[in-house]
């Protein structure tokens, strides 16, 4: 069967500049891309700033990232979008669009015809797909992969051009049922709408000896240790874990990411008089996760909104289980008393009770790979080619109540 050709549309990707930027998208499209069933190129605008732009923080990552290069065997391009101050969050599926549309148009020229559009992120980015869906006459579907759904149809009109674009879309996927749910309930056509689960890596993460991950990291080999990973920011709850140190006596917190907040978080873990049993990692490539997984006893996901944390299924599959606040797709991921557990609260307290809960009978190790092994990608793999095949190559109509094709 000839592959489907499929350009894949999203701001979250990574890049050589933010390496682990929207990893969770990369990982899905190579996983696809690996079945032999597709063919794909990825266009991931980002925000246009001036190269003077380049001495502060995230916008000297939009100014460095480059116009075009090449990801594990994936063509990649970074088109630059205007995107406006105060007006930017009504503008900018326009302003992504029409952006990428000469793009799009010389990537078709130069040979690769795509067949669909497939979006990540429903807003800006899957309503700028949808724009460009319809001026390039193109199928498209979209993902759903959490704040787009869960927070911004707050809005009157973001959550307008959401509802537009998921009624024109061929089908909509969010990676847990609760973001299906959600825009079902907006509004959207239910017979368009699945539920493709991300899945986990389960060759990149492995169990590894605890007493060499630990030794490997420089950390004493006896003691509890506590794991938080994610982008330093309110949203991925840190400080509640720093804050549980107080409750949890001889345990001490790793915290894997970069963020705004990291003096913040320093400065917190100082005035509660724990910033010894707080290390903190930095960014930690996805290469070497593993170790701070298979080195920790527990993994901590404290946050206030997630769709579908690829966090706590890397946890799993070293073997390591996780506490996690009781959220959209969380509790479709910890689902088993081997998997970990589901904080009470999102609190302080929750984590301290649900940490002393878990220790006191801990699972085993095999025990919890076996239940991240239940998420492997080949469901999620072929639900996509499924989908896709069924979006490009419909099934002709069937005359009702004659069980026959049409002519």
């Amino acid at each position: 069967m000839k592959p489907i050709k499929v350009l894949l549309f999203s701001s979250l990707f990574p890049s050589s500049v933010r390496s682990i930027h929207g990893i969770f998208v990369e990982t899905r499209l190579r996983e696809l891309v690996k079945s032999g069933g597709v063919e794909a190129k990825v266009v991931a605008p980002v925000p246009w700033f001036p190269s003077t732009a380049k001495r502060f923080g995230e916008y000297a990552q939009f100014a460095a990232t480059p116009r075009y290069e090449q990801r594990n065997g994936l063509e990649v391009f970074h088109p630059r979008y205007l995107l406006l101050p105060k007006v930017g969050m009504n503008l900018a599926p326009w302003a992504m669009a029409l952006a990428a549309l000469p793009l799009l148009k010389r990537i078709q020229r130069e040979g690769f015809d795509f067949d669909l559009i497939d979006a990540h992120y429903y807003y800006p980015d899957g309503v700028a797909a949808g724009l460009l869906a319809k001026w390039l006459g193109k199928p498209f579907v979209v993902t759903a992969r959490g704040t787009d759904l869960n927070l911004i149809p707050q809005y009157a009109y973001p959550r307008r051009l959401i509802l537009e674009t998921a009624a024109r879309a061929s089908g909509s996927i969010g990676v847990c049922q609760a973001l299906m749910d959600s825009l079902r309930d907006l509004g959207g056509d239910p017979s368009k709408l699945h539920v493709l689960r991300n899945g986990v890596d389960l060759e990149r993460f492995v169990p590894e000896p605890r007493e060499l991950a630990r030794e490997r990291l420089g950390l004493p080999v006896d003691g509890r240790y506590l794991l938080s990973v994610g982008l330093l920011i309110e949203r991925k709850g840190h400080h509640i874990a720093i804050e549980a140190l107080t409750q949890l006596p001889g345990v001490t917190l790793l915290i894997a990411g970069s963020g705004p907040d990291r003096a913040k978080l320093e400065a917190l873990a100082a005035r509660l008089g724990v910033a010894d049993r707080v290390r903190f990692a930095g960014v930690v490539p996805q290469t070497e996760l593993k170790w701070w997984y298979a080195a920790a006893d527990v993994l901590t996901l404290c946050s206030s909104r997630e769709g579908w944390a690829n966090v706590l299924l890397e946890a799993m599959a070293c073997g390591t289980p996780v506490i996690a606040t009781n959220i959209w797709g969380t509790p479709e991921v910890v689902s088993t008393p081997d998997a970990g557990r589901l904080m009470r609260d999102r609190d302080a307290a929750s984590l301290a009770d649900a940490w002393r809960e878990l220790m006191a009978a801990l699972p085993a190790r095999e025990a919890v790979r076996r239940h991240a092994e239940r998420f492997s990608w080949e469901e999620t793999t072929q639900g996509q080619l499924d989908l896709f095949r069924s979006v490009i190559r419909p099934e002709p109509p069937v005359a009702r109540g004659q069980g026959h094709e049409i002519a």
